[in-house]
């Protein structure tokens, strides 16, 4: 059995989830603590992967990285890189796919305490930095938390525009959704069967330790003193 799938998937899975999760938290802290002109229609480009079909996406990602896109053109010129059909594909497809659950996650986990207590550090003179990370940060950890655990079993599970953008090239794009898809196409059931069993085993695991994590956490609040 080639366990490359698997370990496949991780890598994908687990770089993409570290650039979401700073990419969503820095993005989510900023827009939730201002208001512009065009923020509403930022937040809304943000999501739109959210409810756009994996494979507009990848159409999407094709355009702008194919040999003709406009970052195809400039990566091939100025670095001599190929986006389409390598490694790289794949973990920008999981990166733009898991981005909106990240965001999504994050800015409802600022926005669900007090920022009165940010502004009463900065009066005493903290720095945003320190406020940040001594108030902002551990305040929203139980949301962000929960958007870390969705973003790698979304970023896990990624498969059309990961097609599309990447295509299916053993060793080097196939990660176990699309190793699951071309194994049913090639009328190998025992090893589609046996990725399914995996995936499911995966994202059923996550789920089922976020949902613990948070009835604790909940639970330990509760019975903190009044």
């Amino acid at each position: 059995m080639n366990l490359s799938p698997l370990w496949l998937s991780f890598q994908t899975a687990a770089l993409a989830t570290v650039i979401v999760f700073i990419a969503g938290v820095f993005l989510a802290r900023v827009i939730t603590r201002n208001t512009f002109p065009g923020k509403s229609i930022l937040e809304a480009i943000f999501l739109l992967p959210l409810v756009l079909p994996p494979t507009v996406v990848g159409f999407g990602l094709l355009f702008i990285f194919g040999k003709n896109g406009p970052l195809g053109i400039l990566l091939s010129k100025w670095f001599e890189v190929q986006i389409v059909f390598t490694w790289y594909a794949v973990v920008i497809a999981a990166i733009v796919v898991a981005f909106p659950l990240m965001y999504q996650s994050a800015s409802a986990a600022f926005q669900q305490y007090d920022a009165n207590l940010e502004k009463a550090a900065y009066t005493m003179g903290t720095s945003k930095w320190r406020v940040f990370w001594t108030i902002s940060f551990p305040l929203a950890w139980p949301g962000l938390l929960g958007g870390l655990v969705l973003t790698f079993a979304r970023a896990l599970g990624e498969f059309g525009a990961t097609l599309m953008l990447a295509g299916y090239i053993p060793g080097v794009t196939d990660t176990i959704p699309l190793a699951i898809y071309f194994a049913v196409e090639s009328g190998n059931t025992e090893i589609a069967t046996f990725w399914v069993i995996i995936i499911v085993a995966l994202g059923f695991s996550a789920i089922l330790w976020l949902n613990w994590w948070s009835k604790r956490n909940m639970m330990r609040y509760s019975q903190r003193p009044k």
